[in-house]
């Protein structure tokens, strides 16, 4: 029905502001809004009068259902209140009542600037009533009926500071469970507070309502607390992503006749993206939004903390709005709190000496990021153990401050060479064109001499445009002692730049360089840049020579597991890894952010990975690692959008990290943008033209789009170009074999790529072709020799591919108790892929025996765990199998939209486009029950791709072409 809302006297020209709750005069000044549907008349107390003795009314805010608000004075402490009265009639209603009291508890729980303040509930003159924060503005709602809609900044903001407000409410085990624009209030400063607790449920006091009930706005409810589901913190964020959606676009993402139908299509739909609606709208703020309104809980943000990390990854926002929540302790007695408050006002007093001698160095608010970039150092000494040394070192120590970030010195030396052929020092002045080209800030150079009683060591910080010394610093030292100091003369160029850290914490940060062994931070400078520029023969030689110089230096057993990893050798990338955590407490804390994100990352656990580098990119802000790594994890959670738009952010930063350009290539391919993944691996190649990954990011989109030739010749460009070419070149062009059905030839070309990375030490590249061989041969009509395979491929790795793969050779050769025991494996994992695919190989056990229905609810429970590709398609051939054409066919066509994830099923760049072709033969079947001409276009799709080879399906595509 449609709800007449109260009028409100319009605002006297004195106040200087509107002010108003939640009613057709446009503004609100209190913490909670006004029920809407009148249940009776209230009296109404004049302005001018003075309830209980206190409180003088000076004018009436707004009037509705449950009582009246006025702004008032609270004499006795002589300030403005908003006083809200509860109507008499409803005053003896127990559920009223607890509503008002409920305000009151769950309120007062939270001390947050961007949570409303709540003072008092008093019981006067025979009115019960409520005396909370006074703020003069007007609701969200007031503001986007008159000014429609905000630019993306403004609306990014305010978002900031609801997040901050539901992260204060949701520390404290506070779920609000009605926020809408009309609870959002904003002053005129800009400040947004969060009120209206009368519907919020608290872990300590419980809620106004159980699970079951449904209380709320319709309009702004999640679709679980539409069903009268219990709720989390995620209701929250969806009902702040339908406030987001508004404030973006000026309408709800659900537009419908009435409020119930509305509700229906978000139980129901995704929402258009906002970018869609209004092409303004960054794409990244779009997805932003997007992600809060997923209709299932488990795929939005799982805490308004990594809701409010993207934000400020986006949008980085002023310290000034940092969160802080405060926790309440029992009242302490009398002469304490006197001795507080005097201490309080000595300490205030310091700190007022402190902030007006360090006003003049500084500027408030918080430090915008700062890149530097750190030229070779002059070693003029004849010690070759300091060549490669220092800088390492320097950038280590430099970046303890949060909003420094050392530009990759590796891509530097890259751009270096372009503009200035033949130079191989990237001394002070090369290092200025760089950064000029760059956009960076800073150059920082300095030099090594040798003295009589040790060396001297120099650094100096210049503007990296004009040139213009922004300090110098040296120090003379014992050769012992050269680590130590670079973390000293670090601290003091970081000071000039505005970094306020104590010296004590500066220094303790750069001696966590991990190791006072020159010749170990030797080896571990040549390493990192044999990890940065793709030479990891060359990063794995050094690491391991810095480990025999010091086996307590961590980083360098990170760089050996991410290259092993970069390498397709996860098992020895994950003994490194371990190795690495138990030298973890040697690292500065932003190593150890990223050494455990990294670790999270390789060994596929995404939301670890997801909460470390959100704590990372929120301290660090200018980390472009961080960021980089941080697109990463969304892209093992399958989010393939925000991977791409993180990943190229920070590309555009770095243009020249071939490593996250190649990424970012990788991240299109699965989003199935294939053009755009291989200009992006042509810019690769460019720069690196011995990286591996370079060739099979362009070869397998050259596969996906049609072109089997071009891939074939771009696999050819790297066989034979060393082990770890020769066998990506295998896989890669077995996979092509597959996809057209020449199963021979894909046999022949794994057996012998099998041969290679045994002899080649590759045993993780041997289980990858094993498990694939083991495909082959099924296909092929062999399934002894598939069992064989899959026997062959367990006993080289248990990873979670090869184990599923394996499991399915089984299954083809009727070996179904070693199907099961794989399946209760992976199923018994902690991680969700391997339950996910667990829940695969049991469905799929269930349809060999001509089970479709209980095969069906397996594979949608493994969607359930995580969505996968193959999920889709398995579930599309049940639905097929069951004569449910309707849901296989949406299922298949799900699938030709997600065909990129299809590229690598695991997402481990090993090429799996071989299981495509398929997806046409389903899709025919599905639109040939459903009485569709499409079916054969689909079926000949299917045939054309296989061009005569072999496929068992092969035979019955061609009889049900003829006899369409």
């Amino acid at each position: 029905m449609q709800v007449r809302r109260p009028k409100v006297p319009p605002p006297s020209a004195s106040d200087g502001a509107t002010v108003g709750v939640g009613s057709s005069s446009g503004s609100a000044a209190t913490g909670l809004t006004i029920a809407t549907d009148i249940l009776g008349s209230l009296a109404l107390m004049s302005p001018g009068s003075i309830l209980g003795g206190r409180y003088k009314l000076l004018k009436l805010i707004g009037e509705g259902g449950m009582g009246a608000v006025y702004k008032a004075r609270d004499i006795e402490v002589d300030r403005l209140v908003a006083l809200k009265v509860i109507r008499p009639q409803l005053a003896s209603n127990p559920e009223v009542l607890q509503r008002f009291k409920q305000e009151l508890v769950v309120a007062r729980q939270i001390t947050h600037k961007n949570v409303v303040r709540i003072y008092d509930i008093g019981d006067a003159d025979g009115v019960k009533f409520i005396t909370m924060e006074y703020v003069d503005g007007e609701d969200l709602k007031s503001i986007l009926r008159r000014a429609g809609k905000f630019p993306p900044s403004e609306a990014v903001s305010m978002m900031q500071q609801i997040c901050r407000a539901l992260d204060a409410c949701h520390s404290e085990g506070v779920i609000h469970r009605d926020l809408k624009p009309s609870n959002v209030m904003r002053d005129a400063l800009g400040k947004v507070v969060v009120m209206d607790f009368g519907l919020a449920r608290s872990a300590q006091t419980g809620g106004l309502t159980e699970t079951g009930a449904i209380m709320g706005t319709l309009e702004y409810m999640s679709p679980e607390q539409a069903k009268g589901q219990d709720l989390d913190t995620t209701s929250d964020i969806y009902a702040a992503g339908l406030i987001f959606y508004e404030l973006l676009t000026g309408k709800i993402p659900f537009e419908a006749p009435s409020a119930m139908a509305s509700l229906l299509k978000r139980s129901q739909e995704r929402a258009v993206p906002a970018s869609v609606v209004d092409k303004a709208i960054p794409r990244t703020v779009s997805n932003i939004v997007g992600h809060c309104l997923e209709p299932a809980p488990r795929n939005r943000y799982q805490s308004v903390a990594e809701l409010l990390a993207e934000l400020e990854v986006y949008q980085p926002s002023n310290s000034s709005a940092s969160t802080v929540v405060v926790r309440r302790s029992p009242p302490a007695p009398a002469i304490y709190r006197w001795l507080t408050a005097m201490l309080g006002i000595l300490l205030l007093a310091a700190i007022f000496v402190l902030v007006k001698s360090t006003i003049w160095k500084t500027a408030s608010g918080p430090h915008s990021p700062v890149s530097i970039l750190v030229a070779d150092f002059s070693n003029d000494t004849a010690d070759p153990v300091f060549d490669e040394t220092l800088e390492p070192a320097f950038s280590v120590a430099m970046e303890g401050a949060s909003f420094i970030n050392s530009f990759n010195r590796g891509a530097a030396h890259r751009i270096a060479a372009k503009l200035q052929p033949g130079a191989t020092q990237l001394n002070e002045q090369l290092a200025r064109l760089v950064a000029t080209r760059e956009g960076i800030n800073i150059v920082v150079s300095g030099s090594i001499n040798s003295e009589p009683s040790g060396y001297r060591l120099t650094v100096r910080a210049v503007d990296g445009i004009t040139g213009k010394v922004l300090t110098r610093e040296s120090e003379r030292v014992a050769k012992q002692d050269v680590l130590v100091a670079i973390g000293k003369l670090a601290g003091g160029i970081r000071k000039t730049l505005g970094d306020q850290t104590p010296e004590s914490v500066q220094l303790a940060a750069a001696e966590t360089y991990t190791t006072r062994s020159l010749d170990a931070a030797h080896e571990y400078g040549l390493a990192q840049q044999g990890q940065f520029t793709g030479n990891y023969n060359s990063a794995i030689e050094h690491s391991l020579k810095a480990l025999q110089f010091d086996p307590e230096l961590g980083r360098a057993y990170v760089v050996l597991a991410v290259v092993y990893n970069n390498m397709k050798q996860p098992q020895q990338a994950e003994k490194y890894f371990s190795l690495a955590l138990s030298k973890i407490d040697s690292m500065s804390e932003r190593e150890k952010y990223r050494s455990r994100a990294d670790y999270y990352l390789v060994t596929r656990k995404p939301e670890k990975a997801l909460e470390e580098l959100q704590h990372l990119v929120a301290k660090y802000p200018a980390d472009n690692t961080g960021l980089a790594n941080l697109a990463l994890a969304y892209f093992y959670r399958r989010d393939m959008a925000r991977a791409l738009e993180l990943g190229t952010r920070a590309v555009e930063i770095y243009p020249s990290n071939t490593i996250q350009r190649n990424n970012v290539g990788l991240y299109a391919m699965y989003a199935g943008d294939f053009e755009g993944a291989i200009r992006e691996q042509h810019s690769v190649i460019e720069m690196n033209p011995t990286l591996v990954l370079g060739y099979v990011g362009t070869a397998v989109p050259q596969l996906a789009l049609g072109h089997p030739d071009e891939a074939a010749a771009t696999y050819g460009r790297v066989k034979g170009s060393g082990p770890d070419g020769t066998s990506a070149a295998a896989v890669g062009l077995a996979d092509i074999a597959l996809y057209q059905g020449r199963s021979s030839d894909a046999i022949r070309i794994l057996e012998a790529g099998i041969t290679d990375d045994t002899a080649n030490k590759n045993p993780d590249g041997a289980a990858v072709k094993l498990a694939t061989l083991a495909q082959a041969q099924l296909l092929a009509g062999n399934p002894t020799e598939a069992a064989r395979a899959a026997e062959r491929a367990l006993a080289a790795s248990h990873e979670v591919p090869i184990e599923f793969w394996a499991a399915r050779g089984f299954l083809g050769a009727n070996q179904e108790a070693k199907a099961v025991a794989i399946a209760q494996d992976l199923s018994g994992r902690l991680d969700a892929d391997p339950q996910a695919y667990g829940k695969l190989v049991e469905g799929e056990i269930q349809l060999k025996h001509g089970k479709p229905q209980e095969a069906l609810k397996l594979f949608l429970e493994s969607r359930n765990v995580a969505d996968t590709w193959m999920g889709r398609f398995d579930s599309g051939r049940a639905y097929v199998e069951r004569g449910a054409f309707a849901e296989a066919d949406s299922e298949l066509e799900t699938c030709m939209k997600r065909r990129g994830e299809a590229t690598a099923l695991f997402l481990d760049e090993s090429p799996t486009y071989y299981l495509f072709p398929p997806v046409y033969y389903y899709l025919g079947r599905a639109q040939e029950g459903l009485k569709s001409s499409a079916a054969s276009d689909s079926y000949n799709a299917f045939i054309a791709i296989k061009n005569g080879g072999q496929d068992p399906l092969l035979a019955d595509a061609r009889g049900r072409v003829k006899s369409n």
